[in-house]
């Protein structure tokens, strides 16, 4: 049946030249009957069934066609017959297929212009006046529903389909929220990775070369050197397998178990394995330390992370830094300085593109995210600075 209905959707045309040849069967029945030799009923019969057979395809063609067709009846003293159906049929196809208002309108207008223009023409015999007046009422009404359904149709296909284009919008924003929502995520797990293994990369390779440095003069310091290269990179590990975590599917549960979430309460022992790793770092809390919401705690966190890790990186040799949290009231302030040589412009201009990292860049995103202000750059006198304010309010 589904089969059969798509295959009638398919060929309108066809469906409409059945439905036309029917009409014009009975049609032609009234033409016997006829008592006229001209061939001028035959005429009509077959220009309206033309109309019903081609209304789809040339709707507006069709409807002026049967306006004249209506006409030529009038003309040549055509009576009424079983072929005018197909001015209901036109009707109701201009209406219902919309194109220009004038089509819609002559529609509306001929079709309650015949009733009366047929009783003006054809009077009824030994009628009275309410009986005509009754007469045309009731002939016009078939033509003014016809051109209402066409109407009704017209409006409720327009409807759905702006539900569809509304649909089909929204679809196309939800996967443009998605792409942006999978970016932002690519964009956090990618600052998160970098931080975990800069940081510790950098903390092991600072390690294993002052283990060469003092293997040979020094052997307890190497070893020492090794435990610490040994343990940062079990501290990496694991750090990595919690944040990899928040990748599994399925496991919306146990997700939170593997995201990284360091706080600012943190810093100092972040602050302690650095001065483990041979750089000296005076660390210093104003203020009172209190809870602050987790985006800020762990921004901070990854700011001081990534700042002393960009200071063994490029401070040279004999650095030391500084590292300053300040506790407001509504917000926390940091200060990250070194005495070192500082970093190639290229690393604090256009968003801190190195070329070789992103540390910068992150740093920028990072405070972004929670409604700070960073500004990074050298330190008068040598050396390079990072200072940053964290709100209490996360941005939105």
């Amino acid at each position: 049946m589904q089969r059969l209905y798509d295959f009638l959707r398919r060929h309108p045309t066809g469906v409409d030249g059945f439905w036309a040849l029917m009409l014009f069967g009975f049609s032609m029945l009234w033409v016997v009957e006829v008592p006229s030799g001209t061939w001028t009923p035959a005429a009509v019969v077959v220009l309206l069934c033309l109309v019903v057979a081609l209304r789809r395809r040339a709707p507006r063609q069709m409807l002026v066609l049967a306006v004249a067709v209506g006409i030529a009846q009038l003309v040549l003293d055509v009576e009424v017959n079983p072929a005018d159906f197909a001015m209901l049929v036109i009707i109701y196809t201009v209406a219902a297929h919309g194109g220009p208002r004038w089509a819609s309108r002559l529609a509306l207008i001929g079709g309650l212009s015949a009733a009366p223009l047929a009783q003006v023409r054809w009077p009824m015999r030994d009628g009275s006046t309410a009986a005509t007046v009754f007469g045309t009422v009731v002939m016009a009404v078939p033509f003014a529903l016809a051109w209402v359904l066409g109407d009704s149709v017209r409006t409720r296909r327009a409807y759905f389909a702006q539900l569809e284009e509304r649909a089909s919008r929204l679809e196309r924003e939800r996967e443009a929220q998605a792409k942006v929502a999978v970016a932002a995520e690519r964009a956090r797990i990618a600052r998160e990775l970098h931080d975990v293994v800069a940081h510790n990369v950098s903390v092991m390779v600072v390690q294993a070369d002052g283990a060469a440095y003092v293997l040979d003069s020094s052997p307890d310091q190497a070893r020492q050197a090794l435990e610490t290269i040994s343990s940062t990179g079990r501290q990496a590990l694991a750090e990595m397998r919690r944040l990899l975590g928040i990748l599994r599917t399925g496991e919306p549960e146990e997700a939170g178990e593997y995201v990284p979430q360091p706080d600012a309460q943190q810093i100092e022992d972040l602050v302690e394995q650095v001065r483990t790793a041979g750089l000296p770092v005076d660390f210093r809390i104003e203020g009172t330390p209190r809870r602050l919401p987790s985006g800020v705690e762990l921004t901070a966190y990854r700011i001081v992370q990534e700042a002393l890790t960009n200071t063994r990186k490029h401070g040279g040799p004999d650095v030391g830094a500084s590292v300053r949290l300040t506790y407001f009231d509504d917000g926390l302030g940091l200060l990250v300085e070194d005495d070192g040589r500082g970093a190639a412009h290229e690393m604090y201009e256009d968003g801190g593109a190195d070329g070789r990292g992103h540390g910068l860049i992150g740093m920028r995103e990072r405070v972004g995210m929670v409604g700070g202000t960073l500004d990074a750059g050298p330190r008068p006198g040598g050396g390079f600075r990072i200072s940053a304010l964290l709100p209490l309010k996360t941005a939105h």
